[in-house]
């Protein structure tokens, strides 16, 4: 197993840098150890299925991308990583790999799902074209299990009293995280990267 040294005397800038990269590196090892499988994915959509404004979405949706787990590393900075499935037209079209990155950001050692739905083909192609990344503003709404949910309270897609975990299109896109556990938890999406791998 490799091991991230920082030297005691390294510049901010080099600090930062090497931060990065050991947590890239962190977030390669773990995804490629858990790759989602197709039944992983399906079980994970029939969970959203029943939660918030999911099934009124989703009947309107071109396509949709679903990771089953999104696990964090800790090492000084915030890492997620996660692999999931992405479908169109109710078929499997391809697999996706997912990493994000941010200085002095924790997610406190809680693993969660999340389904990214895509209203149209131009924001389902926009997605599957190779790498794509959601910017500081992307905003998902934060689901439990029964009555309870919140939204994150950035953004338009959700108000910050939310309780019936309700999304809106935003850009073509509508996010919905739900931790493993059934717990309320509200995971920040953005920086997420992805990589889109075709059947």
């Amino acid at each position: 197993m490799s091991k991230c040294h920082a030297h005691p005397k390294t510049r901010p800038m080099r600090r930062r840098s090497w931060l990065l990269a050991c947590a890239l590196l962190l977030l390669g090892s773990t995804s490629a150890q858990a790759a989602a499988t197709v039944e992983e994915c399906r079980a994970t959509l029939a969970k959203f299925r029943e939660l918030g404004n999911v099934p009124e979405l989703l009947a309107q949706s071109y396509g949709y991308a679903v990771l089953p787990t999104i696990g964090k590393g800790g090492i000084g900075v915030g890492a997620a990583g996660g692999t999931g499935c992405v479908f169109a037209g109710g078929k499997h079209t391809g697999k996706i790999s997912m990493g994000q990155v941010t200085i002095g950001w924790q997610l406190g050692g809680q693993a969660y799902s999340q389904l990214i739905l895509f209203k149209n083909a131009d924001t389902y192609n926009d997605f599957t074209r190779g790498q794509f990344e959601f910017g500081a503003d992307a905003t998902a709404v934060a689901l439990t299990y029964g009555a309870q949910a919140g939204a994150s309270t950035k953004g338009a897609s959700a108000s910050a009293g939310d309780t019936k975990g309700v999304a809106a299109w935003k850009r073509g896109m509508a996010v919905f995280t739900l931790t493993k556990g059934g717990l309320m938890y509200e995971a920040s999406i953005g920086g997420q990267k992805f990589n889109f791998t075709p059947l």
